[in-house]
C-alpha cells in the first residue's frame, strides 16, 4: 500500500509538474514580440496629412439598414494617424507641458466620467491617465529621454500602442476630436448599403487582416504586420497588385490594418468602441456595422484611430 500511494503520489507530481511546464510554454507565446522592421518601405503616395469633407445627409447605419440623419457636414483624415505624425505630437505636447512622461510612460489629462457604480463599471476619474506605454515591445516610437522618434521603415505607419485617452489627446491638441461612431460609419459607407467601404465583396488585396497574403505577413505570420496608410490604393508594391479601396469620400484604410477608436460614451459603461476591424481578424469582421470594444487605457499593435473636426 506505501508503495501504491508513492506512485499515485509521483503520478500527481509528474502531472502538475507537466501541467506548469505546459502553461510555463503557453504564456511565453503570449509575450509581446518585438517590432521588426518592414520588409520593404514603400510610399503609397496617399498623403496622411489630408482630409476629406463627409456631407451631411441620411444615410444606412447599422447591419439592418436604420436610416439615421447627419445635419451638419464635417471633415475627417483621409487615413489613420500615423507613427510620424504621433512622435511630432509627443515632442510638441511635452514642450507644451500637454502630456508628461511617468515613469515609464506616457500621460494626459482626463477630466473624468460620471459614474453610476454599476457591476464591472470601472471609474474614470479625473486626472492623468495613460496615453502610450514607453516600453511596450510592440511600440514603434523611440525616447531618448528628451525627444520622440520612430523605428525605421515604420514612419508611415499607423500609429499603435495608443490608449482612447492618447488618441483623444492628439485629436484636441490639433484642434479636432475622435468621430463619433455615427460619423464614422457615415464616413465608411456613404449612401447606399454596401458592408465594405469599397463597396459589396471583400478579396485579399482589398485591405490587411488575417491571413489576406500582404507583404508583411511573410515577416510577422498570418497575422501580419500593419501596412503603410493608403497600400491598398490599386498600386504594386514589390509585385504585390492591391485594389483602390477608398471609401465613397475617398478615406483610406477604414476596414482593416488596425481597429480604430470612435469617441462615443455610454453612462455606466466604460469601455469605448472600436470600428473597422484590424489585420488580426478574419474578413468578414471588416464589414463596416461590426463594433468592438476596449477599455479606454488598453492598447494593442491593431489599434489605432483618425481624427474628425
Amino acid at each position: 500500500m506505501r508503495s501504491e500511494r508513492w506512485t499515485m503520489a509521483a503520478g500527481r507530481t509528474a502531472r502538475r509538474c507537466a501541467l506548469i511546464a505546459a502553461l510555463i510554454v503557453l504564456l511565453a507565446g503570449c509575450v509581446p514580440i518585438p517590432a521588426q522592421g518592414p520588409v520593404a518601405v514603400w510610399d503609397t503616395g496617399v498623403n496622411p496629412d489630408a482630409w476629406a469633407e463627409i456631407p451631411a445627409g441620411t444615410f444606412y447605419f447599422g447591419q439592418h439598414d436604420k436610416e439615421v440623419t447627419i445635419e451638419q457636414p464635417y471633415e475627417m483624415m483621409v487615413t489613420d494617424v500615423t507613427n510620424a505624425q504621433y512622435a511630432r505630437y509627443l515632442n510638441e505636447a511635452l514642450a507644451q507641458g500637454a502630456v508628461k512622461i511617468d515613469g515609464d510612460s506616457v500621460v494626459g489629462y482626463y477630466p473624468g466620467d460620471v459614474f453610476h457604480g454599476h457591476k464591472h463599471e470601472l471609474e474614470i476619474k479625473a486626472g492623468d491617465w495613460l496615453y502610450v506605454p514607453l516600453k511596450d515591445p510592440s511600440l514603434r516610437l523611440t525616447f531618448d529621454g528628451s525627444t520622440f522618434g520612430v523605428l525605421p521603415g515604420y514612419e508611415n505607419h499607423p500609429m499603435t500602442i495608443v490608449t482612447w485617452f492618447g488618441a483623444r489627446g492628439y485629436c484636441e491638441f490639433y484642434g479636432g476630436r475622435l468621430p463619433s461612431e455615427v460619423e464614422w460609419e457615415r464616413a465608411a459607407r456613404g449612401d447606399d448599403n454596401r458592408p465594405f467601404p469599397w463597396g459589396h465583396e471583400i478579396k485579399l488585396n482589398n485591405a490587411n487582416f488575417y491571413a489576406s497574403g500582404d507583404p508583411f505577413e511573410a515577416v510577422a505570420g498570418k497575422q501580419g504586420d500593419t501596412t503603410p496608410v493608403g497600400f491598398y490604393n490599386g498600386k504594386s508594391y514589390g509585385g504585390y497588385e492591391t485594389l483602390d479601396s477608398p471609401s465613397p469620400y475617398g478615406l483610406y484604410d477604414m476596414a482593416g490594418n488596425v481597429w480604430q477608436w470612435v469617441s462615443d460614451l455610454t453612462e455606466g459603461i466604460h469601455d469605448r468602441p472600436l470600428k473597422g476591424g484590424s489585420k488580426a481578424v478574419y474578413g468578414y469582421n471588416l464589414r463596416i456595422w461590426t463594433r468592438n470594444a476596449a477599455r479606454p487605457d488598453y492598447t494593442s499593435p491593431s489599434v489605432g484611430f483618425r481624427c474628425a473636426r
